[in-house]
């Protein structure tokens, strides 16, 4: 088996892959009121493509994790079946995926008996007015029920991202940090970043991670977690003295990681992001659907990860072409 290895030694082993830009919640952070123009379902990949490259492309690189992302993934028609589909690929250590959670209560379970092994899921209030604010119409209710769900089917770990908005829901460290002391979820404060609607995130700002520290510090007292707990690619990871679930807090602007970033990005259209924070992109599926030899196209994701930077640049002028939303999350 070949690895990836970029220009700066790192060694990439985990894809981030969008199985749509379509998303039923209009998050404040991430795209405005009205939606964004949708990728042409024709330009989509299809299950099979998917299967193709994972199978012919990225597995045979060293690739083991894949991470499902969207858009929101679970609106994809036939969900389960294309999971065990991925699941059954030989090389595929690890199938992960990130939700908004709210049709989880029906798909955890057949989501998990298809061969996903862990699910993130997308909360970023507790309060249900406040959360249907932020989300533009989500129902916090069905998220929580969600979250039952995936505990109930034997997702391992069940993460809880919630991404902290100066005054907007930076008053609710305490009540997420809480919920670890008696369920055994995994809660990740992140802090917000510079895509998906970026006059957003001027206007607002970020959180530093070590304010949600001292916080939880000050009340219940934090320690390192010796705690396995798959998949904790960037995070930090403490916990509360005697608690059933971790604390996760990652920190994009104010520490970055980007020494240790080990993926690579498949858009929902099939094209390749090294960096997230760049706007290169290396077109997969239009060479796939030309008929181009496997190994041409293990080539194009070389050249894609030739141009990976060492860090990100925040505030750069170069655009960033696509949202959060449609690069995949």
């Amino acid at each position: 088996m070949e690895r990836l290895v970029d220009s700066y030694q790192r060694t990439i082993t985990y894809l981030r892959l969008s199985l749509t830009d379509r998303c039923n919640l209009r998050c404040q952070y991430c795209m405005p009121p009205e939606g964004l123009d949708w990728i042409p379902a024709d330009n989509l990949m299809q299950d099979d493509e998917i299967v193709t490259i994972l199978r012919d492309v990225f597995l045979p690189l060293g690739v083991t994790k894949v991470r499902l992302t969207g858009g929101e993934p679970t609106l994809r028609k036939g969900l389960p079946a294309l999971v065990e589909r991925i699941a059954a690929l030989p090389g595929l250590t690890d199938l992960s995926m990130t939700t908004n959670g709210i049709f989880l209560s029906k798909l955890a379970g057949p989501l998990a008996q298809a061969g996903l092994k862990r699910i993130n899921i997308s909360v970023d209030s507790l309060d249900p007015e406040r959360f249907g604010s932020i989300t533009r119409g989500g129902d916090l209710s069905k998220v929580l029920k969600g979250i039952e769900a995936s505990l109930a089917a034997g997702l391992s770990p069940v993460k809880l991202n919630a991404v902290l908005i100066p005054g907007t829901n930076d008053d609710e460290v305490l009540a997420f940090a809480a919920l670890t002391r008696e369920m055994p979820v995994h809660v990740r404060f992140i802090e917000m970043m510079q895509v998906g609607d970026r006059s957003f995130f001027e206007e607002k700002g970020f959180v530093p991670i070590q304010a949600m520290i001292d916080q939880i510090r000050d009340r219940y007292g934090i320690e390192a977690s010796d705690a396995a707990v798959e998949g904790n690619g960037p995070a930090k990871v403490m916990r509360i003295p005697g608690a059933a679930g971790t604390l996760g807090f990652i920190s994009p602007m104010s520490q970055n990681f980007c020494h240790a970033c080990n993926r690579l990005r498949l858009t929902a259209d099939g094209q390749i992001k090294a960096c997230l924070m760049r706007p290169q992109e290396q077109d997969l599926l239009g060479q796939l659907r030309a008929g181009t030899d496997p190994a041409i196209l293990r080539e194009t994701v070389r050249n894609a990860l030739g141009i990976k930077p060492l860090h990100h640049e925040w505030g750069a002028d170069e655009p960033i072409l696509r949202t959060m939303s449609r690069i995949g999350g």
